[in-house]
């Protein structure tokens, strides 16, 4: 079976100096890939390891070709200079990933308005403007691809998935939803592993 490669693909990834940015650069880096990493952070913080600069070691390291780039996507120029710099050295972009983000796990009462513009500012205006950016780019592509990320919808609150409704109402064999019968349905990536598993335990298993 054919798999698809990202050796000699350019991705373009936002807040790509650490945490889940950089583990997805250091991923297509093992294959071959150049990664523009487009971030914040070019001096250390102790508190906050991980610069653009420290990012792009890891992954030459990795096997990749590296693009260090301070941007912040709040700026419209600054994600423009930082798009059309990744151009310059890669000849294109292939996969814009856009995952830097802001959040704060706070009430609505106790959110304050400058970490509330915040997130609207990175969260939803950073991810439109990285889009819109790299489309023009990303529309000569052989296979371009556009990648938000978000965080999981899980806070611990009650759940309701398709596979209890069903069910409940006595239908136990789930292979009619399969694109391909003979092999098992892909649980959602949102759902809890509890949840799945509890379902899980009242189904037939699918046809082998």
């Amino acid at each position: 079976m054919e798999t698809f490669s990202l050796k000699g693909k350019t991705l373009f990834i936002t807040g790509a100096s650490r945490g889940i940015g950089l583990a997805i650069a250091l991923r297509a880096a093992r294959e071959g890939a150049n990664v523009a990493i487009a971030a914040k952070t070019v001096e250390p913080n102790p508190k906050l390891p991980g610069t653009i600069y420290t990012a792009a070691q890891e992954i030459e390291a990795a096997g990749g070709s590296a693009l260090p780039l301070q941007c912040d996507i709040r700026f419209e120029e600054q994600v423009q200079e930082a798009v059309a710099k990744t151009v310059a050295q890669f000849g294109g972009i292939d996969v814009c990933i856009n995952n830097a983000s802001a959040i704060s796990i706070t009430l609505t009462t106790q959110t304050d308005m400058k970490r509330y513009d915040l997130m609207n500012q990175i969260n939803a205006r950073g991810t439109f403007v990285c889009s819109k950016a790299t489309i023009p780019h990303l529309a000569k592509a052989e296979n371009p691809h556009i990648l938000n990320l978000a965080p999981p919808l899980d806070m611990q609150a009650r759940w309701f998935i398709d596979e209890e409704v069903l069910v409940a109402q006595g239908v136990t064999d789930l292979s009619a939803y399969a694109y391909d019968p003979k092999s098992p349905l892909m649980p959602d990536f949102f759902v809890p592993d509890a949840v799945i598993a509890r379902s899980r335990t009242k189904l037939l298993p699918l046809p082998v």
